[in-house]
């Protein structure tokens, strides 16, 4: 066991220090020219945020892999586990609420502040309004802690009397219990009187995070459930939408043409705003036509990019071409396997979680036998399946980003991410993390039990009072079904068209 032990720590510290190399990798790779050299707090926030969010989701399986040690052990107590894992998840998590609701919203007012003012006044102006946050967010944590910050177990209460110790037992289903007398002992055949409910005020820690879960499973259960399928059925489409052939030259000139004037049409708007901030009226109008032009240059630079893969330039027209298509390939092979993979997921949310009693436990058998396989093939299927429903997330926001006004949209480009966009995308990606580690906890409690996840996420956070009826009628679970099978039919619907959205900002097809 203590090979186990050395080589569960040695793995937890190489797995940590690569996922920082990894994040750094990709802030350097997606971050806009404009960022470089410069903007060092929000990368700084962006890595460390990324980072907390990677590790987090494996966690998970390092959870079940620290139980696995005492699997020979008679019962959990009789076990030193070789990692606190209870304390860790405590102070990730409360690492997460600090940095989604404090340290990036700062690095966002930061970094969005006016550039004519000073930094200081800068500095100062992101220091209002994270202050202001974190009062209002001190008040509230306060207010319910102090309320409604217990846990209700439900119990039985049951008895026995007591004998000397037999040299035969005589238990029967009529005689249960040791001794005469009007006794219950038996938790199957107690009566219901015998149930009754203990309380106990739950820590604040494990509140905190609580509550952060329930902002972040509403969060996820709209983007991660409009993702589910939007992820998989998205790529698929852009195949069947994909340039079919070279365009002559003449073709390309007038949609070049076209797309000018579009880009005039854009400067002229996006102008017309900045005159507008600059005089002080900014209201809600203001703010509308302005997530209204965001989209509209988001879709410009599509057709941009259509227009050049459709007439490739240059001595390497032909090469350019080739990988166009190949690209479009990979697209719907991708698009297949995550098809395969959402299936999966819906496919085992209502046999294991929506049916009760579960009709089997499906994906936690497939772990189980992958483990048997090889010992870190079920772990990393588990930890992939976890991935999967935050890349979901980033899925949706930006599929209901583009439809929706009054959703900011803020997307992730190869070499043209600017740092608002970054810092944005890490808020949400922390905040549904946490759902993400319950959702997942909940999943495959067969494969994660007896874990210090299922115990902070599934006894204490399912016994909440006050929260605990979102659980026990599995409110998120159906709502994250409904909105899965309604943006399936909606790319069935209309997903071979070309999206345009109906801002004021119209763009011409």
């Amino acid at each position: 066991m203590g090979d186990f032990n050395l080589a569960l720590v040695i793995v937890a510290i190489v797995v940590c220090v690569l996922v920082f190399i990894f994040n750094i990798y990709l802030l350097i790779n997606y971050q806009h020219p404009d960022d470089v050299n410069q903007a060092y707090f929000p990368k700084f926030v962006v890595v460390l945020g990324l980072s907390i969010a990677a590790i987090s989701i494996l966690m998970l399986p390092a959870d079940v892999a620290n139980r696995q040690a005492c699997r020979h052990a008679i019962y959990n107590g009789a076990c030193n586990l070789t990692l606190p894992m209870k304390d860790l998840w405590l102070a990730v998590y409360i690492a997460d609420a600090i940095l989604v609701f404090f340290v990036i919203p700062f690095a966002m007012f930061y970094y969005e502040g006016d550039q004519d003012k000073s930094v200081g006044k800068r500095i100062k102006s992101a220091l209002l309004w994270v202050i202001t946050t974190a009062i209002v967010c001190a008040l509230v944590l306060g207010i319910l802690y102090g309320l409604v910050g217990k846990v209700d177990f439900t119990v039985r209460h049951l008895s026995s009397g007591t004998a000397s110790f037999p040299s035969s037992w005589d238990f029967s289903s009529g005689q249960p219990c040791i001794g005469n007398g009007a006794r219950q002992c038996s938790a199957y055949s107690a009566s219901p009187s015998s149930e009754t409910t203990w309380s106990m005020r739950a820590t604040f820690p494990e509140y905190v995070v609580a509550l952060a879960t329930i902002v972040g499973s509403v969060l996820f259960t709209i983007f991660g459930g409009v993702g589910i399928a939007c992820l998989p059925l998205g790529l698929i489409f852009s195949f069947i939408r994909r340039p079919k052939a070279v365009i002559t030259r003449s073709q390309y000139i007038k949609e070049a043409t076209e797309l000018g004037k579009k880009a005039r049409e854009m400067k002229k708007a996006a102008d017309a705003l900045h005159q507008e901030e600059r005089s002080g009226s900014k209201g809600r109008k203001w703010r509308k036509n302005v997530k209204a032009v965001e989209k509209e240059l988001l879709l410009l630079e599509d057709d941009v990019k259509a227009l050049e893969e459709m007439y490739p330039q240059g001595e390497k027209a032909e090469a350019a071409w080739a990988m166009t298509v190949l690209g479009y390939l990979a697209k719907f092979v991708l698009g297949i396997l995550g098809l395969i993979v959402s299936v999966a997921w819906v496919a085992h949310i209502i046999i294991y979680l929506l049916v009760s009693p579960p009709l089997s436990a499906f994906l936690n058998e497939v772990f189980i036998k992958l483990d048997d396989v090889w010992g870190l093939l079920g772990t990393a299927a588990f930890a992939f399946f976890c991935f999967y429903l935050l890349l979901a997330v980033i899925a949706g926001a930006m599929m209901l980003g583009l439809r929706l006004v009054f959703i900011t949209i803020h997307p992730m480009k190869w070499g043209a991410t600017l740092m608002n966009s970054f810092l944005f995308n890490v808020g949400l990606i922390l905040l549904c993390s946490i759902s993400v580690i319950q959702f997942c906890a909940t999943a495959f409690a067969y494969y994660a039990q007896a874990t210090a996840a299922q115990e902070i996420f599934g006894h204490t956070l399912q016994s909440l009072r006050g929260i605990k009826y979102l659980y026990k009628y599995n409110v998120f679970q159906i709502a994250f079904i409904v909105l899965a099978g309604l943006t399936f039919v909606y790319y069935l619907a209309f997903g071979w068209r070309r999206k345009r959205p109906s801002g004021r900002f119209q763009l011409s097809s």
